[in-house]
């Protein structure tokens, strides 16, 4: 109780200090240190318990810390409490509801939405497409169906994937994508796989959508600043892609007996990683060097501060190597995939 009164001094004695707290949340958000940033983040709700910025912040802090759960109840919340922009706090909602496979919630949030023509119209295509992925999905619709025959190619269908640029948009086309014979679209799916241009989750998306519907012709990809061709059906699952790297061993040789809320999170990290650079083998680096790298990146989540060498050592990987690998996974982090 005392406690709570001195927070309460602290306003008073020291005006905006909600704004300092949100600035400073905000800081270690954009620097992935996660658990600081819910730390600060909770302590400005406390001051200013209406902010939208904040409860965003801290939204995007537990989604990114693995959180998703804690994630849907600050984005509900919001919406309970009428904060931020309407359909921007769904658009969020839904793509945590799609993390967490509550199909079921999806669909009942956007029927609501629709019977009270609260879409505006430019989103309504969106929308719809969302509640139509969530609907097969509840079906058990996960499963592609056989091809027979595709000797006859059908006509070529118009799909332009570099109009997609709001990630939800990109991830709703991929799902669209998934549900019927890709063939017609093939030409557009192949320039933007081959594109400098494209996203490497959307590129990964579509490949494993290649993959399932066991494309069987040499497909050029382009990922950062390699390009190399690969047979769709013959790729590995991403599991077995991730497993086959040894990365994940290494980690639970190390650390999941002693940690293993630790080695979770760490896994979660490889495989974002890991989803971005597929199908291509580790770009630069042994595995040794990336097992180092990403547990000291998950310590540093935790907000300690170990150097980087200390990591190297435990994983006997060269210390060089491993700073290179740092470098490239900094990259990753800059263009990993936003939830809005």
């Amino acid at each position: 109780m005392e406690k709570r009164e001195s927070n309460k001094d602290n306003v008073i004695l020291f005006p905006g200090l909600e704004k300092r707290l949100l600035e400073k949340g905000l800081g270690y958000l954009k620097e992935h240190k996660y658990r600081d940033a819910i730390q600060y983040l909770e302590q400005a709700l406390e001051h200013d318990p209406e902010n939208s910025d904040v409860f965003v912040g801290l939204a995007l802090a537990n989604y990114e810390a693995g959180n998703a759960q804690q994630a849907k109840e600050i984005v509900a919340k919001m919406l309970r409490g009428g904060l931020g922009d309407y359909i921007q706090v769904i658009d969020m909602y839904l793509m945590i509801l799609v993390q967490l496979n509550e199909y079921n919630e999806i669909v009942t949030t956007i029927e609501a939405l629709l019977e009270e023509r609260e879409i505006p119209a430019e989103k309504h295509e969106h929308f719809i497409t969302m509640l139509e992925f969530a609907k097969r999905m509840l079906n058990g619709e996960t499963e592609m169906e056989p091809f027979d025959s595709f000797e006859e190619e059908p006509e070529e269908e118009e799909l332009n994937l570099f109009d997609y640029r709001n990630p939800s948009d990109q991830v709703m086309a991929a799902a669209g994508l998934a549900k019927v014979n890709i063939r017609p679209f093939i030409k557009k799916v192949r320039e933007y796989i081959a594109s400098e241009e494209g996203h490497p989750f959307l590129k990964t998306m579509l490949l494993n959508i290649l993959k399932e519907q066991e494309y069987a012709e040499e497909i050029p990809v382009h990922k950062f600043s390699w390009t190399a061709s690969f047979r769709p059906d013959q790729l590995p699952e991403l599991k077995e892609y991730i497993e086959t790297s040894g990365v994940i061993q290494l980690l639970s040789d190390e650390i999941e007996s002693d940690d293993p809320v630790l080695f979770e999170n760490v896994q979660r990290l490889i495989e974002r990683y890991f989803f971005l650079v597929y199908p291509f083998e580790l770009p630069l680096g042994k595995a040794a060097s990336w097992a180092a790298t990403c547990h000291y990146i998950a310590n540093e989540y935790y907000g300690f501060e170990d150097p980087l060498e200390s990591f190297a050592e435990i994983y006997e990987s060269e210390v060089e190597e491993t700073e290179q690998v740092l470098d490239f996974i900094r990259k990753l982090e800059e263009i990993s995939y936003p939830i809005i």
